[in-house]
């Protein structure tokens, strides 16, 4: 019997030694690569972890792959011929090791390319998008699972077929998953590999991130927050009993009231470095009057990851977490991004009204809309404004929570979250204050935000308002959008990104009440609106409120609040897009309507997120 179980316990020796001397390899799928067809090249090490991956092109027409330090890159071959590449990696023992895999590309031209292939964390949101050429219809698009435990796609409405959505399963090591997608006699494979996870613990009701996050990184490694940025403010482990404190993670305000561009980039955490180079040069390049570099001093972190949709401050962690798809410029980079749709989306859609917005200037658009289904680049200037607004908006909350008069009374022993409760406990936030002095006071509205914006169910008599019964109810209350009504904190963070737009920018925004279309080819007809609210004389009190506690640095506030514009009124019964031109120019002034005949144009319901400070 002693014997025989010796000689278990020696094959089971041996056979583990066996898989740990079994080496790596790189993997491919699907077979001839095309030219404009995306290729991806997986690790598998399915009986080891491996560790400080770094990938190098060794040969080929140089490609782009922007996660070369995943166990997955990806990339679009654009020209035929012989590619070969280098993954050097650690192994668990402490020992390196090298491997090398080659791909040869066909001449003949793809007609249709699934992308993108990467590696996620079991528990990870992943899409996959198919790029078709105008040979091709989206609707005769199919795809299926090839490989790996069963996956359940997600029913969204989509544009066409060209994307699918889900949830990684959970696995034991890491698993290989293939997908195809076909169009009649064309069809192109698509790989993920799925990583095993540490469980996350959803029974707490202490456990922060209850969904699990993309792995992120410190942007700068030798930043001096380096080894606690991702675990203190994005992390599956982070518990609302157990926050880091300002001793650990301080504000950037704790270190320098005047902060550089090098001082933010030691706080930034990304998901893949192309997204923090972009942030950087944001801050180099469009921050003239140190607004944001200002704004950044109440976070203690930006975090910008490929699966952050929408975008949100969140006073647990002190950090401002940022959607990728501001940040893109090239069609690459933008296949890195999650692009499953807002789950906000379908708020709201038995309501009979909507109430359309956007920030124009000279009668235009400020941000361009390119449809995922384009592969082609776009300039800064594309996104600027988009992202600008979004910052503006965003940085508001932080400032809300910590105020520029709180930083020197933060208690640093204190966790983040618990220094923020103390704050509402004390003299409660400026957004509460704003309520005090300049309410709201519409309950008709308050209450079809809650439908809108927070899924709320309605009731009979909310789906029987028409256009005319909200105009009445909006037009005479002092708040220049409808997401005001969302909450107290929105309320505030509103009030404040549209004048800084408007002051820095000559930036308007629009606001209708309009039908609310069943169909694409039906158009928003406006029953109200204007342009540039926030220069109401009933609103101009609250704005000046908020200006003032976010950002004092704002020099003159007073007089330019008193300068701005009265609104300008939309003609009632023309189209949301008809009233793109109600504004007077200057002969100088010239309108750029190149964007607009080209590019689809879309109305976004939902641009920002609210992530509620717990309740203890």
């Amino acid at each position: 019997m002693k014997e025989s179980l010796l000689i278990l316990i020696l094959v089971s020796i041996l056979s583990a030694c066996k898989s740990n001397n079994e080496p790596a390899t790189i993997v491919t799928v699907g077979n001839n690569v095309k030219i404009a067809q995306a290729v991806e090249l997986l690790i598998l090490s399915p009986d080891y972890k491996i560790t400080d991956i770094l990938w190098t092109q060794t040969a080929g027409q140089p490609v782009v792959f922007l996660a070369h330090t995943s166990k997955v890159i990806a990339f679009t071959p654009d020209m035929a011929g012989t590619y070969r590449f280098n993954a050097s990696f650690s192994r668990e023992d402490g020992s390196k090791e090298n491997i090398e895999h080659s791909i040869t590309v066909s001449s003949e031209q793809s007609y249709i390319s699934a992308r993108l292939g990467h590696a996620v964390l079991e528990g990870n949101k992943v899409s996959l998008r198919a790029s078709i050429t105008q040979d091709l219809s989206s609707s005769s698009l199919v795809w299926q699972q090839v490989t790996g435990p069963k996956v359940n796609f997600t029913e969204v409405n989509t544009d066409g077929n060209y994307a699918v959505f889900f949830d990684a399963p959970e696995v034991n090591q890491d698993t290989l998953f293939e997908f195809s997608v076909t169009s009649g006699s064309h069809t192109d494979s698509v790989g993920i590999i799925v990583e095993n996870a540490e469980l996350i613990n959803t029974d707490s009701n202490d456990t922060a991130y209850t969904e699990r996050l993309a792995r992120v990184f410190p942007f700068v490694e030798s930043s001096p927050y380096a080894d606690v940025l991702a675990d203190c403010v994005y992390s599956n482990k982070i518990n609302f009993n157990r926050t880091c404190t300002f001793n650990t993670l301080p504000l950037i305000a704790h270190d320098t009231t005047t902060p550089t561009v090098d001082d933010i980039m030691d706080r930034v955490v990304v998901s893949h470095h192309w997204m923090g180079e972009r942030f950087r040069e944001f801050l180099e390049n469009f921050d003239p009057n140190d607004d944001f570099k200002n704004l950044l001093r109440a976070n203690t972190a930006i975090v910008i990851s490929y699966d952050i949709r929408p975008s949100y401050y969140w006073v647990v962690s002190g950090a401002i977490h940022l959607d990728a798809n501001y940040f893109w410029l090239t069609p690459d980079e933008r296949d890195t991004i999650n692009q499953a749709p807002d789950y906000r989306a379908s708020f709201g859609s038995d309501l009979n009204f909507a109430m359309p917005w956007r920030y124009v200037k000279n009668n235009d658009y400020t941000t361009t809309y390119i449809s995922e289904n384009l592969r082609t680049n776009r300039a800064p200037e594309d996104v600027l404004y988009g992202l600008t607004y979004l910052m503006y908006h965003e940085l508001a909350h932080a400032n809300d929570f910590f105020p520029s008069t709180s930083w020197s009374n933060l208690n640093r022993d204190q966790t983040i979250l618990s220094a923020a409760q103390q704050i509402s406990n004390d003299t409660g936030y400026k957004s509460d204050q704003l309520k005090n002095t300049h309410p709201l006071l519409g309950d008709e509205m308050y209450a079809l935000a809650q439908v809108r914006f927070h899924g709320m169910a309605a009731t009979s008599a909310q789906k029987a308002y028409q256009p005319s019964d909200v105009s009445t109810f909006f037009s005479a209350e002092k708040a220049p959008q409808f997401y005001n009504y969302s909450s107290l904190r929105e309320d505030y963070a509103m009030l404040f990104d549209a004048f800084m737009m408007k002051i820095r920018f000559d930036i308007s925004r629009d606001v209708a009440i309009t039908n609310s279309p069943r169909s694409v080819d039906e158009n928003y007809i406006v029953t109200w609106g204007q342009r540039g609210r926030i220069g109401d004389e009933f609103i101009k009190p609250r704005v000046l409120y908020a200006v003032s506690n976010i950002l004092p640095e704002v020099k003159g506030v007073e007089s330019l609040i008193n300068n701005l514009p009265s609104p300008i009124m939309m003609n009632i019964g023309e189209t949301w897009s008809e009233n793109l031109n109600i504004s007077t120019l200057t002969q100088k002034q010239t309108i750029n309507k190149t964007s607009n005949q080209v590019k689809k144009r879309r109305f976004i319901q939902h641009d920002f997120y609210e992530k509620p400070i717990p309740i203890k």
